[in-house]
């Protein structure tokens, strides 16, 4: 699975950040889905919603083993950051994020961070993809604890 940006994002991705955080919508968040099989950056990058990644014979959501979504609001997130004038450079980070105890042979290859306006929607073809993560995880039983890092670096 490779980490990049979905086109529809692109240049977007703090706007949706500084929204959730913003509580702008108040039903907004972020989205975060573990992925059993992803895809490169040319398979993925032109899938406009998550129902679009999920139709993807390339994409596949882990749903088995413990694995869930994670919905990060206003509360989860930092405050907005300023800009890193010193490396000129805009980076955004979401927390560190633990999925309590997936099974053994229930392993991810990545995250897909999505944008969600109404978290009370509750549909794939509502879920804008943003980013995709490269962080493969084998499990054994024990908690994860992932850490995305930027979750976007503009520069």
């Amino acid at each position: 699975m490779d980490t990049f940006t979905f086109n529809i994002a692109k240049g977007r991705e703090i706007e949706f950040y500084n929204r959730v955080e913003s509580n702008d919508p108040a039903a907004s968040a972020l989205v975060v889905i573990p992925m059993a099989t992803g895809g490169t950056t040319a398979q993925g990058e032109d899938l406009d919603d998550f129902a679009a990644v999920e139709a993807d014979a390339n994409f596949s959501e882990r749903t088995t083993g413990g694995w869930v979504r994670k919905t990060l609001t206003d509360v989860q997130l930092a405050a907005f950051p300023v800009p890193d004038d010193t490396n000129n450079r805009y980076a955004v980070q979401v927390p560190q994020i633990t999925f309590t105890a997936p099974l053994a042979a229930n392993n991810v290859v990545g995250f897909i961070i999505c944008y969600d306006a109404d978290t009370a929607a509750g549909t794939d073809a509502a879920l804008l993809p943003l980013t995709s993560h490269n962080n493969p995880v084998t499990t054994d039983g024990n908690d994860v604890t992932i850490l995305v890092g930027d979750f976007v670096r503009a520069s």
